[in-house]
């Protein structure tokens, strides 16, 4: 029988995963509830994540993504609902 190498996640791999998954969630609560407060926030965060690495770069490129389009979502309600950014 075979042994199998498993690999232990850093505890910085963690991190960025958590800060991905964090910053995805602000950026979508943010679409919704004043985006000028919390999508740039969910945007450093998943900048964040990517500068950290490791094996989650992927969900941390991902979480880029979904704070521009968020933001972008998000500005475009606000300003055709005519609602404060604030």
């Amino acid at each position: 029988m075979t042994e199998m190498s498993y690999e232990r996640a850093r505890p910085s791999e963690t991190i960025a995963g958590l800060l991905s998954a964090i910053a995805i969630f602000a950026a979508v609560v943010g679409v919704a509830w004043h985006p000028l407060r919390l999508i740039p926030f969910a945007m450093l965060l998943s900048l964040v994540a990517a500068a950290m690495g490791g094996r989650h770069q992927r969900l941390a490129f991902a979480a880029a993504m979904i704070s521009a389009l968020c933001f972008f979502l998000g500005m475009t309600i606000a300003v055709i609902a005519e609602t404060p950014l604030w």
